[in-house]
């Protein structure tokens, strides 16, 4: 795993205050990357607003309109998955790339799905990842496609949006219990506020042949971003925090983060400004959580529970292994920091916290922007540093500044 690679560090200073204050959060990466796909797929119907400022977002909407031949899409395994799908049914030879660590995230499942349906796809390098080479297909070979529904949502979703492109439509079957089943419902969702109808039954999702219908599209915040300032509402004390742009009833599964944070202290209101956050007073000293609809939560989660005193028992976090790093080895080696531990058993998974050091080691990142987000909440109690902060770029870009608007202190340290 690397550590970092910029050689800069934010001491985020101890606020020890009570925190009143509103945040206009970031957009959903995870909508705004869907509506982009679909809007290349419509030929460019929709009138999207409010996208995502992340740099996956950002990296996916230059793709989309530069249509050069060669697609790199740097850390973004989002955009890889999506980008693949457009190529297959849109594709005339592009080579589509990514960075060393991006070229590590396997892609053989989506690709032999695609090939499967009638696309001409290439490895370039080792085979079953990136970089590809891509020729869109000429004439559908199938419509029926078996793929494990354990896998990343993502290739479904991406399977699923190329769906009404295909002469024949497409019709996935789930050959396993479905993992991260709410990002493939916020695709469905999505879908269908473009025109798109589908049927989900049983472990069958069938799509037919049909045209998007372009129309008007506000993204929401992101409920992913917003999990960190549950983190901080949960370590504070006295919270009272608005959190501008969240639904209260959303298409994105990272929502759960109220339910889980509500056993850790942290009560959820809505009105149409946003949700608002306050202390209720609870806390359970042993919580079970299954994370295979929300493993983007965890690393958030992990930090809070270790630091408030909270034992975890957890489920789904699979999926954690091939993210921007092997996040369950990160996050078993920054817990120790936390003085927690972080123990395996086959699929199974148990955070017991432990003492807090007086002064905390400095937090290594990995290139993942969700280990500098997740550590920084620690600042409600202590002093943190984090080692290369810039990471927040792929998903949250105005994270540092946003901590800042609501009077925690950051200096840049070497």
């Amino acid at each position: 795993m690397v550590k970092n690679n910029l050689g800069l560090k934010y001491l985020v200073k101890k606020f020890g205050e009570s925190l009143q204050s509103e945040v206009q959060l970031t957009s959903s990466k995870s909508e705004s990357n869907r509506a982009l796909l679909i809007n290349a797929l419509s030929g460019n119907k929709l009138e999207l607003s409010n996208l995502s400022a992340a740099r996956d977002t950002q990296t996916m909407q230059r793709l989309m309109q530069e249509a050069g031949q060669t697609w790199d899409v740097l850390d973004a395994g989002t955009t890889m998955r999506f980008c693949t799908a457009f190529l297959a049914v849109k594709g005339s030879g592009q080579t589509i790339t990514g960075t060393p660590r991006m070229c590590e995230r396997p892609i053989g499942l989506l690709v032999d799905a695609l090939r499967k349906l009638g696309a001409e796809i290439e490895y370039l390098g080792k085979e079953g990842y990136p970089p590809l080479k891509i020729n869109g297909l000429q004439e559908q070979k199938a419509k029926r496609i078996e793929i494990p529904g354990n896998i990343s949502s993502q290739f479904i979703s991406a399977l699923l949006m190329i769906g009404p492109s295909l002469p024949e439509g497409i019709q996935l079957q789930l050959t396993t219990e479905v993992f991260s089943r709410p990002y493939i419902e916020m695709t469905l969702g999505l879908m269908k506020r473009f025109g798109v109808t589908a049927d989900w039954s049983g472990d069958t999702i069938t799509v037919p042949h049909q045209e998007y219908t372009g129309g008007a599209y506000a993204i929401e915040s992101d409920w992913s971003g917003a999990s960190y300032w549950y983190s901080i509402a949960a370590l504070g004390e006295d919270t009272n925090l608005l959190l501008g742009g969240l639904r209260g009833e959303s298409l994105q599964g990272d929502q759960e983060i109220v339910k889980i944070m509500e056993k850790m202290g942290v009560q959820t209101t809505y009105s149409p400004s946003g949700a608002h956050l306050t202390s209720n007073g609870r806390l359970e000293k042993a919580i079970d959580i299954n994370f295979k609809t929300c493993p983007d939560l965890a690393q958030t989660v992990l930090v809070t529970a270790a630091l408030k005193g909270v034992t975890l028992h957890m489920t789904g976090l699979e999926s954690l292994r091939i993210k921007e790093t092997d996040r369950i080895a990160a996050m078993q080696a920054e817990l120790k920091k936390l003085g927690a531990t972080l123990t395996e058993d086959g699929n199974t998974w148990k955070m017991v916290p432990g003492e807090v050091p007086a002064k905390i080691e400095t937090i290594d990142t990995y290139d993942d922007h969700r280990m500098a987000m997740a550590f920084a909440p620690v600042s409600m109690l202590q002093d943190i540093t984090i080692d290369d902060p810039g990471v927040v770029a792929k998903s949250y870009p105005a994270f540092w500044e946003d901590w800042k608007s609501v009077g925690i202190q950051i200096e840049e340290v070497s």
